[in-house]
């Protein structure tokens, strides 16, 4: 399933803050790492990414540092990392997608998370 652009909008900055968090990655990492941690949900190409990445810089809530791929290579990348800006807003963002997925379940239209160890129990 994909998400449509608006919803991605929002989606998308934050599932890239939220994966800078863990550490800094190059874009085409953070585009294997979007589809496959998000089943596909939150897949996006390079063209929809760097974009986002550029904006989220520009904003101060990233910054970026070029690098050599290997050592004794001519190829380099440029690196994402998370600035204390981009977690304060990430944190914060958090809290208000936490706020709307609340408000999702109280009004029956996604279900509630299970319980850690919910469904072990059940299937007992």
């Amino acid at each position: 399933m994909r998400v449509e652009r608006e919803l991605m909008r929002g989606a998308g900055p934050l599932a890239v803050l939220k994966l800078l968090e863990r550490g800094e990655k190059y874009g085409y990492e953070l585009v294997e790492a979007l589809s496959r941690q998000s089943g596909g949900v939150l897949a996006m190409g390079q063209s929809t990414l760097y974009p986002m990445l550029y904006n989220l810089e520009a904003k101060g809530l990233l910054r970026a540092s070029w690098r050599e791929a290997a050592p004794g290579t001519n190829r380099r990348r440029k690196y994402y990392a998370l600035t204390d800006r981009g977690r304060r807003r990430l944190a914060a963002d958090t809290r208000q997608w936490e706020a709307l997925t609340g408000a999702m379940v109280a009004l029956g239209i996604i279900a509630p998370p299970e319980a850690p160890g919910a469904a072990r129990e059940a299937m007992a």
